[in-house]
């Protein structure tokens, strides 16, 4: 092997290691079987949800996990692979690749490590149907406000009959 097909490589690998750097999640996925515009339209819709989507040769990818917390995939990377990687939500890559499969009902999840935690493909289906952070405060605020917004009401209400 030349020394720029070396280079050439330890290039990939050290960019792999620098996406997975803080990374809170790495999902892989199987992603045979979708046409070049089903790839386009999915990589728009990761890209939108900050999830970096990349096709990487097995060894590559396998050299730059050896000794991180994503080492656990190692042993699923055989034949065609993609990892997605967040750094902002730890569940965007299960999520949104779980929308998509059922849309194109093709590919199919690997496993994935999520904040540190490897999980094999039926545990990612499970994360898939965590909702975002966002939504998940979203919920909370509402339902602790829903009380508090009865209570004023009732206090107001005892208020104004008083005032008669």
């Amino acid at each position: 092997m030349s020394v720029e097909a070396k280079a050439a490589k330890q290039a990939i690998i050290d960019e792999i290691k620098e996406k997975l750097d803080g990374a809170q999640s790495a999902v892989v996925i199987d992603y045979m079987g979708i046409t070049v515009e089903q790839a386009d339209a999915m990589r728009k819709r990761l890209r939108e949800a900050n999830v970096d989507y990349t096709v990487y040769k097995n060894t590559l990818i396998k050299r730059a996990i050896d000794g991180t917390e994503f080492d656990g995939l190692a042993d699923v990377l055989a034949g065609p692979t993609a990892i997605a990687i967040s750094k902002d939500d730890a569940t965007a890559p299960a999520r949104e690749l779980s929308s998509i499969i059922k849309e194109f009902e093709m590919m199919e999840f690997k496993a994935g490590v999520v904040e540190g935690t490897f999980y094999d493909k039926d545990g990612i289906k499970t994360i898939a149907s965590i909702p975002s952070r966002d939504t998940l405060i979203a919920k909370f605020m509402g339902s602790i406000q829903s009380p508090v917004g009865k209570m004023v009401r009732t206090i107001q209400a005892i208020a104004d009959a008083k005032a008669e």
